[in-house]
This record gives C-alpha cells, structure tokens and sequence, in this order.
C-alpha cells in the first residue's frame, strides 16, 4: 500500500508519527481533506489505510490538536475517536460546533461504544453519523464516501448561490461570510487586512447614453479586468451592488495598498471602453477607496468598509479616475 500523504498534528509526548512520511504535505487541489483525530496510532494506521483514495488524510493524536488542525485547514470531513485523555470526542466536537470557523465541519464520532445511549450522545454533540469498532472496512469506506458526496453537492449548491448572476463575481452574500472569516483569521494573526471599494465613474449616464444592454457589457467588462488583477492567494472580488465592486486583500500593508489602487485604476482604463458622457476620461473608469486595518477586539469589519467607502467619496470628490487610501 502506498504511505498516505497527511498532514500531523501529533503530540511530541506520542512519539513517532502513525504515518509516514511525516511532516507537512500539502493537499491535492480538488481533492478532499479528511482528518483524523485519534490517540492511538494503530488506529490511525488502520483508519487511513481504509479510505486513503478517498481524499489526502490529516491526522491529530489528542483533541486540542484536532481543534487546532480544524481550524487551519478546515477539512471536509473529521473522524473523531471518543476516548482520548485529554478531551472526549463528545466534547472536541462540541467544541468544533460552537466556532463559527469550524461548525459546518462534518464529524463522524468513532468508538467502541454500541449502546444507543452512547450514539445518541454522538448526535447530540452535533456528529452526522456513528462508526463502532471494531471498524467494518466495508461499512466505513460506504460511509466516509456518502459523506464526502453529500459535502461535494452541499459545496456546489452554496457557491452557486454566492456567484452574482450578471458578472459572475461573487456577491454579497459570499462577501459577508468570507469577509467575516478573513477578520478573525487576520485577528489572530495580528496582520492587516486590506480592503478596496471601487465604482464605475458616471455610470448612469453611461447607459443612458448607450442602453442598459451595453451597461451590462460594460460591468461584464470591467469584472473580468478586476478578477484578473487579483491573483495573490486568498484575494477575492465581489461585485457589491450596482456598478459598484469590492476587493478583499488578505496581509496587505498599508504601503503596498495605493500602488495597487492605482494599478487597478490603470487596468480598467486600459480597457478603453469609450465613455463620452463621462466628465473623468474619454473612456470608462473606476474611482476606488481603499483601506487597511489590523483588527482588534474593539474593532469589526464594518469599520474597514466605511475606511473604505469615506476614502471613495473623496476619491469621487476630487474628480474620480484615481484612487484614494483611508487615513
């Protein structure tokens, strides 16, 4: 059998990791997260070699490193022993449950128990299925592949749901929840986290002057030359409503921040989509806000967007086609 690839999470007082080879290794695009939480390395061994062509597998040896793992790495599905010195099962995936980074984690508990009471608690704890030992290989590969088909559909459904129907930019409702996620995770890492609110210049007088059918081309137009200008990991576009966009940059300080304003700017006058209505340019343009914060407990992220959406407005002030950075 070839050595799984996982990620560990092992306690140093556990000794030799349960796979090899040990370390980090990252996953395969596209293919699910499993992780493993388990303090026993045979039972780890003999987990993973059971369904190690169903995803790339992660592992944890007590509870506190299977929270931690969860949190970093959010995984499609978590097989979650019971017993374990530190924290039961029960009360990891509880845990898992009351955060908002981890609650949508599906969690199959694992244990020697086979009393209904003892599955009755698994469900109460907020598992979505129940696996005794000892293990079925059978039954355990039928279930962790009904559950990772159940996530794939649920994830499908859900980004279709965040896609504006015009741009096929995200949209507000994908802005908010991830926009949600990028604060705390920026809060407990302590960097900052930038943020750029963008508006075409004139654009009712562009499609006044050109019709709406041409003003959708024109917002199509200018989504794709913003999507392309957004590459770094974990940067994302949304359009935010109307002719308006946004853009969330994760770990951008400040000083880099008005050179992309700028750039951004450049892009979509580039396009040369011709605008005589406009008092700015001969073409479309976009004037741009922009902020950036390191979020603290007093802080939320409403207050990065009105940084931001202040810095527009004297962008717009003082002629637009430019961009401007919140002091």
């Amino acid at each position: 059998m070839a050595s799984p690839k996982m990620d560990t999470a092992a306690d140093p007082a556990q000794g030799a990791s349960p796979a090899s080879p040990a370390g980090t290794v990252a996953a395969e695009p596209g293919r699910p997260l499993i992780l493993i939480v388990d303090d026993s390395p045979e039972s780890i061994r003999l987990l993973s070699g059971l369904i190690l062509d169903k995803g790339d597998v992660l592992f944890a040896t007590s509870g506190e490193a299977g929270l931690n793992l969860a949190r970093q790495r959010r995984p499609d599905l978590i097989l979650l022993d019971v017993e374990m010195p530190d924290l039961s099962g029960y009360e990891v995936c509880r845990r898992l449950k009351d955060d908002p980074d981890t609650r949508d984690i599906a969690v199959m508990i694992v244990t020697s128990h086979h009393s209904s009471a003892h599955e009755v608690q698994a469900l109460e704890s907020g598992a979505i299925d129940f696996l005794t030992k000892p293990l079925a290989p059978a039954v355990v590969r039928a279930r962790v592949q009904t559950q990772l088909t159940l996530k794939s559909q649920a994830d499908a459904l859900h980004r279709q749901a965040m896609l504006d129907g015009l741009t096929g930019l995200y949209n507000r409702a994908y802005f908010h929840e991830h926009l949600e996620l990028e604060w705390r995770r920026h809060q407990r890492q302590q960097v900052p986290l930038g943020f750029a609110l963008l508006d075409v210049d004139h654009f009712k007088a562009f499609n006044d002057q050109y019709g709406h059918v041409a003003g959708d081309a024109c917002l199509r137009r200018v989504a794709e030359a913003l999507k392309a200008s957004t590459r770094r990991p974990a940067e994302f576009v949304v359009r935010y409503g109307g002719e308006e966009f946004a853009i969330v940059m994760p770990n951008t300080p400040r000083e880099e921040i008005g050179r992309f304003g700028e750039w951004i700017c450049r892009q979509v006058q580039d396009l040369a989509i011709p605008h005589e209505g406009s008092s700015a340019a001969p073409v479309v343009t976009i004037s741009a806000g922009l902020a950036v914060l390191v979020p603290t407990p007093d802080r939320t992220w409403s207050d990065l967007i009105e940084r931001a959406d202040r810095a527009l407005y004297r962008a717009k002030q003082e002629g637009r086609n430019r961009a401007m950075v919140a002091d």
